[in-house]
């Protein structure tokens, strides 16, 4: 199966089929040959659809070639049986076979909580860090603080580290509840996790900060960060929906959301196993994404240098 290797690779579904050598040979011989099914089973919907498809082309296949074989020997309607009170020798089968990886028993759950991870991660501290600046502003204490002697950075950074804190506590929380109460297998390197979920909070901190540098109001920075960021990062994403079935104009705006990745990441680790040279791209776009915003937000913050 080395051909499967790049779809294995690439963190994306996947449905491949196997045909071995000699395979039409074999039919026209009147022989049984096998074909196998390989599938993508982490999303168990796609999967469960995909499997069905393959399937009945392939019943429609074998149907089609017993017909062929009894209208070549001049059997009419009734190939199966004509075939056999004829004497003739019988047509070649199909036998299929199907294998799927990674979630076998093509459980939806074992898709959907690793997702859940990055979903919470995601509201929970971007609401929090919205509150960071306008918290301040509204309740005059923000030129206090453009007085003391500490840099802008050391300020947002003060104010981010323990928004930090509570999402890393989040995770941990999550991820013992999804192992051990929900069962669900979890096959990669925690420490691995573990970083990448810090470069994904640089994303969410960064968020929510530069929309708390952009409101006059907690209700105002609230309302922003979940109707014009939160809803469409989740149904943009390919949380609820599979980007692949998006039109096309929109499946290029996810491109612009830092969850999209972190899902492609979550769910390799939890279902595939697999390291960092699996998903080094939606690594690599998620922590551009993270510094590039929380930089803006840092530039955006009231807060003079000294």
């Amino acid at each position: 199966m080395d051909e499967v290797s790049p779809y294995l690779e690439s963190g994306r579904a996947w449905i491949a089929l196997s045909i071995p050598r000699g395979y039409g040979s074999g039919l026209a011989a009147g022989r049984t040959e096998t074909v196998q099914i390989v599938a993508d089973g982490s999303d168990a919907n796609s999967a469960g659809l995909s499997l069905g498809y393959a399937t009945s082309l392939i019943a429609g296949y074998a149907q089609e070639l017993t017909i062929r074989r009894a209208e070549a020997n001049g059997l009419g309607s009734q190939p199966a049986t004509a075939l056999i009170a004829s004497g003739q020798p019988a047509s070649g089968r199909i036998e299929l076979r199907v294998r799927v990886w990674f979630n076998p028993r093509l459980i939806s759950r074992d898709f959907m909580i690793p997702g859940i991870v990055a979903l919470l991660l995601l509201v929970i501290t971007s609401n929090l860090s919205s509150m960071a600046i306008v918290r301040e502003r509204e309740v005059g204490t923000l030129e206090q603080l453009n007085v003391t002697p500490l840099l802008r950075l050391e300020l947002v950074v003060g104010k981010l580290l323990p928004y930090a804190f509570v999402g890393l506590i989040d995770v941990a929380l999550v991820l013992a509840v999804s192992t051990f109460w929900f069962e669900v297998p979890f096959r990669g390197s925690l420490v691995l996790l573990i970083g990448m979920t810090c470069i994904y909070l640089l994303s969410t901190l960064g968020l929510g900060l530069l929309i708390s540098t952009i409101s006059s109001t907690q209700q105002q920075a609230m309302m922003t960060t979940t109707f014009m960021f939160l809803l469409p990062m989740i149904y943009l994403s390919g949380f609820v929906f599979p980007i692949e079935n998006m039109p096309e104009v929109i499946q290029w705006v996810t491109y612009l959301i830092p969850l999209r990745y972190f899902l492609v990441i979550l769910r390799s680790l939890f279902l595939k196993g697999v390291g960092l040279e699996a998903f080094w791209p939606d690594a690599l776009a998620l922590t551009a994404w993270g510094l590039a915003v929380l930089t803006l937000a840092i530039f955006r913050s009231s807060k003079r240098a000294a």
